[in-house]
C-alpha cells in the first residue's frame, strides 16, 4: 500500500463526472419523498442479479436438481444484500467508486493486475449479455444468431441517448424492463404450477452441495451470476448521482436510504432468479427432462410441457427485457473501472464498442464451429468465471470498509466486520473447492 484516501488530494476525476452529483436530495422532505430521491441506484444494480448468465444457471440448476439449489439462491441473495451495502457506504463515505480508492491505495503493479481481472468480470458479464440478447432476438423474431449478436452492439446509442437526458432517465428505463421481467415470471409461476411442500424443502441446505462436483459447479455458477463483482464497483459509483449534505449527518442519512433501495431491489432480484429455477424445476424435472440447461431449449420446451405458447412468448419477451437492461449497467461499469483505474477517460461510446467486440469474438466462434449447441455451456461457464474473479473485488471492499483510517465514523461495525469476512472467507473457499473438484479430483 502507499497511500490512504484521507490525504487532502483528490483523484482528478469525478466518478461517471457526467452524472456527479446531478440528482438533487430535498432536505426537509418526508420520509418517503427522500426514499423515492436516493431510489434508482439499487435497480440498477439489481439488473446484474437477473441477466441473462442467470437464466443459464439457473435453468441448469433447476432442470437438474428439482428445488434443491434453492438455499443457494437465498444465501447469495443475502450475502449481496450485504455486498451491495458495504459498496454504497463506501462510495457515500469517501467520495470515491471502489476502482478509484484500489487505484489510490495500492502500489502500481497491483492496480494494474486488479484492472485486468476487472476486465475480465467485464468481458464475462457482457459475454453473457450479448449471448442472452441474440438467443431472445432469434427465438422471438427468427433473427439468424450471428445477425443477433452484431446488433447488440448498437445498444451503446441507447444509453448515449438516455446519458444525454438525464441519469434519471436510465433509471426509469431499468426499472420498466425489471418490472416486465417480474410481471413475466409470475405469469410463468402461475402457469407451471410448482408443488409448495418440495419448493420450501428446496431453501434448506444439501450436504450434496458440496460432494457432488456437478451440483456444486452449478453452485458456483449462481453465486457469480448473483453476486455480481462488477456490481460493487457500479454501485460505489451511482450512489455518487445524489446531491446529499457532505457532513456526518448527510452521508449517515445517505447511506440508510441507499441500503433500503438496493435491499428493496435486490429482494425482487431474489424472487427473479428463484422464479427461474422453480419453473426449470417444475416443468423440466418434473418431466425428467433433467439435461436442460439451454435457454433456446427451454423456450421451445414451454409450450409443449405447459400446454399454451404463451408461457414460451412470455419467457422469449423477459430474456430480451433481461439481456437489454444488463447491457446499459454493463456500459456504465465499463466506463468507471477503467476511468477509476487508470484515470483514463475516453468517449462512452468507444468504451462500449470496445467492450462489446471483445465479447462478441468468443460468441460469434461459438456460434460458428458449433452452431447454438455452445451457447448454453458458454452463459454457464461466463458465470463460473464471474465466480472465481469474484474475491477480487469482494476482498478489497471489506478491508476498505473494515479500515478505520478510510471510512473515519463510516467503519464497519463488530458484527458487519465478522459478516463481512466470512462472506469473503466463504467465497473464496467455494471458489478453491470448485477449482479443485474440475481440475484435480
Amino acid at each position: 500500500m502507499v497511500d490512504n484516501i484521507n490525504k487532502p488530494e483528490r483523484l482528478s476525476l469525478e466518478s461517471l463526472s457526467e452524472s456527479f452529483r446531478t440528482i438533487t436530495v430535498p432536505q426537509n422532505a418526508s420520509f418517503f419523498r427522500k426514499l423515492l430521491a436516493f431510489s434508482g441506484p439499487g435497480y440498477l444494480v439489481a439488473v446484474g442479479y437477473m441477466d441473462p448468465g442467470n437464466w443459464a444457471t439457473d435453468l441448469a440448476g433447476g432442470a437438474k436438481f428439482g428445488y434443491a439449489l434453492l438455499f443457494v439462491i437465498l444465501l447469495s441473495n443475502l450475502m449481496a444484500v450485504l455486498l451491495q451495502h458495504l459498496s454504497a457506504k463506501l462510495g457515500i463515505a469517501t467520495g470515491m467508486d471502489l476502482a478509484q480508492i484500489c487505484k489510490k491505495t495500492y502500489s502500481k503493479p497491483i492496480g494494474i493486475f486488479m484492472w485486468l481481472i476487472s476486465e475480465v468480470m467485464i468481458i464475462a458479464c457482457d459475454l453473457a449479455e450479448v449471448v442472452g440478447s441474440a438467443i431472445a432476438l432469434n427465438l422471438l423474431f427468427h433473427i439468424p444468431l450471428v445477425i443477433g449478436i452484431i446488433i447488440t452492439a448498437a445498444d451503446v446509442f441507447l444509453l448515449l441517448m438516455l446519458q444525454k437526458k438525464g441519469f434519471r432517465y436510465l433509471e426509469a428505463l431499468v426499472i420498466t424492463l425489471i418490472g416486465t421481467i417480474a410481471v413475466s415470471f409470475i405469469l410463468e409461476i402461475i402457469l407451471s404450477r410448482p408443488e409448495i411442500a418440495p419448493l420450501l424443502q428446496g431453501f434448506v441446505p444439501t450436504v450434496s452441495l458440496v460432494g457432488n462436483k456437478e451440483m456444486l459447479y452449478i453452485a458456483i455458477g449462481i453465486i457469480g451470476a448473483t453476486v455480481m463483482p462488477h456490481n460493487l464497483f457500479l454501485h460505489s459509483s451511482i450512489v455518487q448521482t445524489r446531491s446529499f449534505n457532505l457532513d456526518q449527518r448527510g452521508k449517515k442519512e445517505a447511506i440508510k436510504f441507499s441500503t433500503i433501495d438496493s435491499t428493496l431491489a435486490l429482494t425482487l432480484a431474489f424472487f427473479v432468479n428463484a422464479a427461474i429455477l422453480v419453473v426449470a424445476a417444475a416443468t423440466f424435472h418434473k418431466a425428467g427432462l433433467t439435461e436442460v440447461s439451454d435457454i433456446g431449449e427451454a423456450y421451445k420446451l414451454l409450450t409443449p410441457l405447459l400446454g399454451t405458447s404463451l408461457a414460451s412468448i412470455v419467457f422469449g419477451l423477459s430474456l430480451l427485457a433481461s439481456g437489454q437492461n444488463s447491457t446499459l449497467t454493463g456500459t456504465l461499469t465499463g466506463q468507471i473501472i477503467m476511468e477509476g483505474f487508470l484515470n483514463l477517460r475516453i468517449k462512452p461510446w468507444i468504451r462500449r464498442l470496445i467492450t462489446r467486440l471483445i465479447a462478441i469474438v468468443p460468441a460469434l466462434i461459438i456460434i460458428i464451429y458449433f452452431q447454438d449447441y455452445g451457447l448454453g455451456a458458454l452463459l454457464v461457464f461466463s458465470q463460473v468465471v464471474l465466480g472465481i474473479a469474484l474475491p477480487f473485488a469482494v476482498v478489497p471492499l471489506v478491508m476498505f470498509t473494515n479500515n478505520k483510517e478510510k471510512m473515519g465514523a463510516f467503519v464497519n461495525s463488530f458484527w458487519i466486520k465478522f459478516l463481512s469476512y466470512f462472506v469473503a472467507a466463504l467465497l473464496i473457499c467455494l471458489n478453491v473447492w470448485l477449482i479443485y473438484s474440475q481440475f484435480v479430483s
